[in-house]
């Protein structure tokens, strides 16, 4: 099984965003944090940056929205180029239908999930998903400590995937490291955003290998990858 790493330009230096977009050419996507100062306490980006960052680099757009009415503006972020849009359940008004409208568009839909939300009442929409994330922070602002009493959700959306057999990645956001990592990948989790983690190193691209590797070699061990 193949680990992605998503660095988050949350943690990048904002006035060079295409400089570090390629500073870490050799990651899965590149994680757009999107805070509307609503949702979340926090105001970073909008459609016309990754417009931007989608012309800087040839890394695939991540664009996590924590904002509200995404049902309104996600399809927007389709257009200006992300290759995968989430939104948070707690703000989406019909998710199944943000969920259909941003595949539609050509787009991998996502769910975020808060960490005090639980996801057993959203086990009838896995199907409608391509990816799933359990935050590992409260959403808002990087640099946050992992919480290590997501696991155990971790744990439970993983079986719930393989009860429905489905292809669905599982992301985790917040807190990732090289010393937190193989817990998360233990769990479940087979897509790793990272934003401190690799744009606090000295060498970007080398963090994201380190944490591949790291990741990679938890499947090797853990039993919900060993049957993949």
């Amino acid at each position: 099984m193949r680990a992605q790493i998503n660095p988050s330009i949350l943690s990048a230096d904002f006035a060079r965003l295409a400089d570090e977009a390629q500073a870490v050419a050799g990651a899965d996507w590149l994680h757009v944090d999107v805070m509307d100062n609503h949702f979340v306490p926090n105001l970073t980006l909008g459609v016309p940056v990754v417009e931007s960052l989608r012309k800087a680099t040839d890394t695939p757009l991540d664009c996590h929205l924590m904002i509200e009415d995404p049902d309104r503006w996600a399809p927007q972020y389709v257009e200006a180029g992300a290759g995968s849009v989430t939104f948070h359940v707690e703000a989406a008004a019909a998710p199944v239908r943000l969920a259909r409208e941003i595949r539609a568009k050509g787009a991998r839909a996502s769910m975020a999930l808060k960490p005090a939300t639980p996801i057993e009442p959203y086990e009838d929409l896995l199907p409608e998903l391509d990816m799933l994330l359990v935050m590992t922070v409260e959403p808002g602002f990087g640099g946050q400590a992992f919480l290590d009493i997501m696991l155990p959700k971790i744990r439970r959306t993983r079986e719930l995937i393989a009860k429905h057999g489905l292809e669905l990645w599982l992301q985790v956001d917040g807190g990732v490291s090289e010393s937190t990592i193989e817990r998360c990948a233990e769990a479940g989790a087979d897509v790793f955003v990272a934003g401190s983690a690799v744009y606090g190193a000295d060498d970007p691209a080398a963090a994201v290998r380190a944490l591949r590797e790291k990741a990679e070699s938890t499947f090797a061990t853990a039993p919900w990858a060993c049957g993949h």
